[in-house]
C-alpha cells in the first residue's frame, strides 16, 4: 500500500476558486512553484532565473508570477543591486504561507529540510488553531473547554 501525506491547505474563501485554477490550471505556474521548492521554501526567487531554468518566455513567466502575486501566493519586493557598475532594481518574490501550502502538495518529503517541516508545522498549526478559535467564538463554545482538550491530547 503506497503511503498517504496529510496536507491542510486553508483558502481565503472568497479567492478559493480563483487561486485553485490560477495554480492547478498553468503548468507555468506549478513549476514556479516547484521552483521555489528546489530554491528552498523560504528562500526569494527572481524572475531572471525563472526565465533561464524554465521553458517559458519571459512574458509567460512576468504573467504568472504577477496572477500568483496577486492572489497572495508569491510576496513581491523590490531590491537594489549592482550589475556592471550601475544601480538596478529587480523583483524578487517568495512563498507566501499559502504559497508554502501549496508547494508543498507538490514536494516530495525528502525534499524538505527538517528545519523547513517544523516550521511548516508551527505555521499550520498556528493557523488551524485561529481557526478553530474563530468557530468556537460563534459556536459559544469557551475557551476553557478547547484549552482543556488540548491538555488531554498533548499528555503522554
Amino acid at each position: 500500500m503506497n503511503s498517504l501525506h496529510s496536507y491542510v491547505i486553508f483558502l481565503p474563501a472568497e479567492e478559493k476558486d480563483r487561486i485553485l485554477s490560477a495554480i492547478f490550471g498553468s503548468k507555468a505556474s506549478l513549476d514556479i512553484l516547484r521552483f521555489s521548492l528546489k530554491q528552498g521554501i523560504s528562500n526569494k526567487i527572481y524572475q531572471k532565473d525563472l526565465v533561464k531554468k524554465l521553458q517559458y518566455s519571459n512574458k509567460t513567466i512576468i504573467e504568472n508570477l504577477k496572477v500568483l502575486t496577486k492572489l497572495g501566493v508569491l510576496t513581491e519586493a523590490m531590491e537594489k543591486t549592482e550589475s556592471e557598475g550601475r544601480t538596478v532594481w529587480v523583483k524578487a518574490y517568495k512563498l507566501s504561507d499559502v504559497g508554502k501550502w501549496f508547494a508543498l502538495l507538490l514536494a516530495e518529503e525528502e525534499d524538505l529540510t527538517d528545519l523547513e517541516k517544523a516550521e511548516i508545522l508551527q505555521n499550520i498549526f498556528r493557523s488551524y488553531v485561529r481557526w478553530v478559535k474563530n468557530l468556537s467564538e460563534k459556536l459559544r463554545v469557551g475557551k476553557d473547554v478547547l484549552k482543556q482538550i488540548f491538555s488531554e491530547e498533548m499528555e503522554d
